[in-house]
């Protein structure tokens, strides 16, 4: 049976609500052994309270953990018995061990998966994708969204085709590609964006729409994001802001009188509802694109749902084999992507 590795100290909620996360994804899905890492006691010490099967679930030992105020890279060095070095390590030297999850320090994910998994062949820089809900009820990729501040165009031109493999392992056909920029005009956009847009154009394996500007990206007009780490972590960021804003609004609203009060109290559905479609949490973590593995980053905060959702994504992405799909996308793209 395959196994899916899981950061157990990893995140703001650790271990609890990743364990809890954990054993309600074997709950509902039975294919996989879930590997928690981290310290063991800890871990026993929240499985004692809980019904499970024991028999899918195992313990490696862990007794550091890197935090978020730590240098990543230094943090990967200095700390080969963190719980993110010793669950990369053994989804790389484990056959069974198909994807890996954490909610720990982004940084530390990213450069361990980079340094010690593995690049798919062909891929120059792994990039970090969320998956959005969008306003048409449908999804939408945003890569990426903040593994790589600065971009060469042939970075951009690989992050359409892996999202298109993505896309299609979530159940989209002939996904759209779009350019984010400043404008939906062909001509619009930096220096840069300009050159990306030219490459995009002419690529096999790809549905490229265009441009697309900041608003749009949840509109549905398309099905991936393509932008920057720089661009596209501000993107995202602004986003959370605005989902923010919208509730604290409304909460102070509500509570400046009776009839509001009232009012909240019948809707209290609807806004329950809305608040779950604006969590792209709920979709499950960010998927780390580019890795030999598949490597999921969950937000730091998640709890036990949002840690479920990620440990069932991994599982259904290890079933897809991304990394043959992509090796494969980036092969048939040709002479297009030697050219950049």
């Amino acid at each position: 049976m395959k196994k899916i590795i899981i950061d157990a100290f990893g995140g703001d909620n650790a271990p609890k609500e990743i364990v809890l996360g954990t054993l309600k994804a074997l709950e509902l899905d039975n294919s996989f052994i879930a590997v928690l890492v981290g310290k063991k006691a800890e871990i026993e010490n929240v499985l004692s309270g809980e019904k499970y099967d024991k028999a899918r679930v195992e313990i490696i030992d862990a007794e550091e953990v890197i935090t978020c105020e730590e240098e990543p890279t230094l943090a990967i060095r200095r700390k080969p018995n963190s719980s993110i070095s010793l669950g990369l390590k053994e989804l790389k030297e484990n056959e069974d061990a198909k994807a890996f999850v954490s909610a720990g320090s982004t940084g530390a994910v990213l450069v361990g998966a980079t340094l010690k998994l593995g690049r798919i062949k062909g891929v120059n820089r792994p990039a970090l994708c969320p998956v959005l809900p969008t306003i048409t009820g449908g999804k939408v990729l945003l890569l990426d969204s903040g593994a790589n501040a600065d971009c060469k165009t042939i970075n951009l031109c690989q992050f359409a085709l892996m999202g298109t493999v993505y896309a299609n392992a979530l159940g989209i056909e002939n996904p759209k590609v779009g350019l984010l920029s400043n404008g939906t005009e062909d001509e619009k956009g930096s220096t840069f964006s300009k050159e990306v847009f030219s490459y995009l154009k002419e690529m096999k394996g790809i549905n490229f729409i265009g441009n697309i500007e900041g608003r749009d990206i949840l509109s549905g007009c398309c099905d991936i994001v393509v932008t920057d780490g720089f661009s596209g972590n501000i993107a995202l960021k602004a986003m959370e802001g605005v989902t923010a804003l919208i509730f604290k609004s409304l909460k102070e609203d509500i509570s400046k009188s009776i009839k509001s009060k009232i009012g909240a109290l019948l809707l209290k559905k609807c806004f329950k509802n809305l608040k779950k479609k604006l969590d792209y949490n709920n979709q499950g973590g960010a998927l780390f694109l580019g890795t030999i593995k598949p490597v999921i980053k969950a937000h730091g905060s998640s709890k036990a749902s949002a840690i479920c959702q990620s440990v069932i994504m991994a599982s259904g992405l290890s079933d897809f084999d991304v990394s043959a799909k992509i090796t494969k996308i980036i092969e048939d793209a040709g002479e297009i992507i030697k050219e950049v």
